[in-house]
Parts: structure tokens; C-alpha cells; sequence
């Protein structure tokens, strides 16, 4: 039984004026910032269940190119609904059997190959949240392309074959996080130092809620800042040692 489990306060957000731009790659829309100088590495941002035009995970495309990365987010939904804070929590388990975070594939494919043959990335990675987080899991078991991954309060439930990660995985969780028990987090890291053949790291920052290192600055409460700016570093040096 599925609690509300994307459940967070998604509040009034202050407007976001973004830095990059959209192209259309194949059948997907994707929102693309890039530094100002030429570089062949590249991050993938995979959204929330608030989609990919949601100001918070523009912001974090815009601070990931601001740390030297081509930086994509692409429209997993496909143009698609997402989930809506009006819609009602009963629907939740319906909407996600048509938005499934584990058949993403097709669509990274068509990414991946967007940025080797037109932007000349050579080195890839993908950092996605909550629902974009267990996208990552799931990318991070199954395409080798992606150097290294970064997962932040996503978590694949009830599968064996969730541990055998391909490449440098990074699981960030917030510790007030009612969708992620901690019972969930012990497992993970016990099976990870069972059957994991690469880095990775495990990390529970104190008080955080679900959804929590997506804020902008100016919607950060002061108690949940430092958290919230350590998270972010805590990603980027993820990044930055890998790719």
C-alpha cells in the first residue's frame, strides 16, 4: 500500500527567470543550459513528478551548467501531464502506472545520443529527484554510458536486482522524509556492500523532507539552508570526481 509517496509541499514558489533554452530532440521536448565556454561533459537532470518545466529543477539544470556541464532535462512525460498539487492523492497510483520511472530507456537513449553527436559530450552523467531519482537507480543498473549517477530521495522498492550499479552511484535522503523509511535506507546500503562492484555513497541529511534540495534560495527556510547548500555541493563534487 502506497502512502502518498511523492507527497511533498510544493508551496508558493517565487518566479524563476532560466538561463538556457528548449530543443526538440526526436519525439522529446528538453530544456538545455550550457557554460560558457566548450566542454565535452555533460549531466542529465531527470524531473520530479512536477515535470520538466517546473522552476526548481530549472534552477538546479542552470546550477549544474554554472559548475561547467552541458546540462539537459528532458521531458520524460513526453508531454504528458504531470502530476499537478491539485490533483487528488488517490489518482497517484494511476498517474504513476502511465509515468513509470523505470521505463525511461527509450527516451535516455535518444538524450545520450543527442549530446555525443550534436553538443560532443564525452562523458555523461545523470542527477534526478524523487521520481527522477528512482529513474536514476534504475539508469545506473542498466546503460554503462552514463558515467556516474546521482540519486536524491528515489528509491526502488522491493526489487533483487536493485544493487549491482554499473557506475559511481550517489543516494542523497532527506532524514524526515515520510515516503523513505529508514528500514529502506539500512537495506540499501547492507545489499550495496553485499553486491556493488563500484563506488557509491549513502547520505541522510538531518531534518530534511522529501523534495527538500530543490529549492531556490529565496524559498529556503533558514534552518534547512546549510542542508539544503550541502546537498547541492555534495552532488556536484559527486560529478565533478567522476565526469
Amino acid at each position: 500500500q502506497m502512502a502518498d509517496p511523492f507527497l511533498y509541499n510544493s508551496g508558493e514558489r517565487s518566479h524563476y527567470g532560466c538561463l538556457g533554452h528548449e530543443v526538440q530532440i526526436e519525439h522529446i521536448k528538453a530544456y538545455v543550459c550550457r557554460p560558457s565556454f566548450f566542454t565535452d561533459k555533460a549531466v542529465i537532470v531527470i524531473h520530479d513528478i512536477f515535470g520538466w518545466l517546473f522552476p526548481d529543477i530549472r534552477y538546479i539544470v542552470d546550477l549544474i551548467a554554472g559548475h561547467g556541464y552541458i546540462t539537459i532535462c528532458p521531458d520524460f512525460f513526453k508531454g504528458t501531464d504531470p502530476w499537478k498539487t491539485t490533483d487528488h492523492w488517490a489518482d497517484f497510483a494511476d498517474w504513476m502506472k502511465h509515468h513509470d520511472p523505470m521505463k525511461v530507456d527509450k527516451e535516455a537513449d535518444v538524450v545520450l545520443k543527442y549530446l555525443k553527436e550534436q553538443c560532443g559530450a564525452k562523458k555523461i552523467g545523470v542527477v534526478g529527484f524523487s521520481w527522477g531519482g528512482m529513474a536514476v537507480h534504475h539508469l545506473m543498473l542498466k546503460n554503462p554510458q552514463l558515467t556516474a549517477g546521482v540519486s536524491l530521495y528515489g528509491i526502488i522498492r522491493d526489487s533483487e536486482e536493485r544493487y549491482n550499479l554499473l557506475n559511481p552511484t550517489f543516494f542523497i535522503f532527506g532524514e524526515k522524509d515520510h515516503t523513505i523509511s529508514f528500514d529502506q535506507i539500512t537495506l540499501l546500503e547492507e545489499k550495496l556492500k553485499q553486491y556493488c562492484k563500484v563506488a557509491y555513497k549513502i547520505k541522510v541529511y538531518p531534518g530534511q523532507v522529501h523534495g527538500f534540495a530543490q529549492l531556490k534560495p529565496e524559498d529556503m527556510k533558514p534552518d534547512d539552508k546549510p542542508y539544503i547548500e550541502e546537498a547541492r555541493k555534495d552532488m556536484i563534487d559527486w560529478i565533478k570526481m567522476f565526469i
